[in-house]
């Protein structure tokens, strides 16, 4: 088991830890040496215990409002993944056909005026040329 030495409030200590978890640990010392550092700069040297017991406690309350926000993020995504599962899970939408005619009867009637008009101008150029 792995020892580690951390500082704590200008403090040394000798910890152990499991192996490999050496980061872990050390980022944990420099939370409470951070809490440890406002209290020595705010109050002066206090006893060993009484630093890390007061530290431990600044830094575990602001760690419990972290937690609050967690819990209430935790509770938005399991509501968004019920509502999410919901969706998956409702049917598909009713499908509507809406017919609409490919070629407006008005339209069909002046293209056959138009084709009636250019056959009659068809014959009679036609006719000129054949005259």
């Amino acid at each position: 088991m792995p020892e580690v030495e951390i500082a704590i409030g200008g403090r040394s200590f000798e910890v152990a830890c499991q192996a490999g978890e050496e980061h872990y640990l050390r980022a944990a010392a420099k939370m409470l040496d951070d809490e440890a550092t406002v209290l020595a700069t705010q109050v002066g040297r206090i006893p060993e215990t009484r630093m890390l017991l007061m530290a431990g406690l600044m830094l575990a309350d602001k760690t419990a409002g972290v937690q609050d926000k967690l819990r209430e993020a935790e509770d938005r995504l399991a509501e968004k993944e019920a509502e999410l599962a919901q969706l998956r899970n409702a049917p598909p939408p009713e499908v509507k056909r809406i017919e609409v005619p490919v070629v407006p009867e008005a339209v069909t009637e002046t293209l056959a005026e138009i084709a009636a008009r250019t056959e009659a101008l068809a014959e009679t150029l036609d006719g000129a040329r054949a005259g």
